[in-house]
């Protein structure tokens, strides 16, 4: 094993983009040899000992570029330790709680026996693509929900993880 580990996710605003970066920063601080890719850019994930992929919510379902990156890469991702994290809720609900993936993500993690997932707040600022995400900005309830402790806590967890199984 050489300890390389894949970051790779799906964003539409780049909110998801940061996140995975944080992800890859600790990942790296602890000792791997870590990327943080946009999902559509990844050609093969045969060259990681293992992958976290991240994907923003978007009407209940995972943003398409992170799903299609399951979908692609399956056979591989399922040999292979995998970690995945949403992004999403703009409100403080996943500090506050445990929220399950999305049906589709959650059909994606038992079929390729992922090892976990987490839940992190989202980010929706002015500019952001998309008629309903100007709709949620033009009624208030935009803002910055991400909470970077709770998400370079998680990421020294998968650390932790993967060393104990000498990734």
């Amino acid at each position: 094993m050489t300890g390389k580990v894949l970051v790779a996710y799906g964003t539409t605003n780049g909110s998801t983009a940061e996140i995975a970066e944080a992800v890859a920063a600790v990942l790296r601080k602890e000792g791997f040899t870590a990327e943080a890719l946009p999902a559509g850019d990844v050609a093969r994930v045969t060259p990681y000992d293992a992958v976290v992929a991240g994907g923003g919510i978007y009407a209940g379902r995972w943003q398409k570029d992170a799903r299609r990156f399951l979908r692609r890469h399956g056979k591989d991702l399922a040999r292979r330790p995998l970690w995945l994290f949403s992004s999403g809720p703009l409100d403080a609900s996943a500090g506050e709680r445990d929220i399950p993936p999305v049906p589709g993500l959650k059909r994606a993690m038992d079929r390729l026996d992922a090892r976990g997932h987490i839940t992190f707040g989202g980010r929706l600022q002015e500019g952001a693509k998309g008629a309903i995400a100007r709709m949620i900005l033009k009624n208030g309830k935009g803002g910055d929900f991400r909470d970077f402790a709770r998400i370079e806590e998680w990421a020294r967890e998968v650390a932790e993880e993967l060393a104990a199984e000498k990734v």
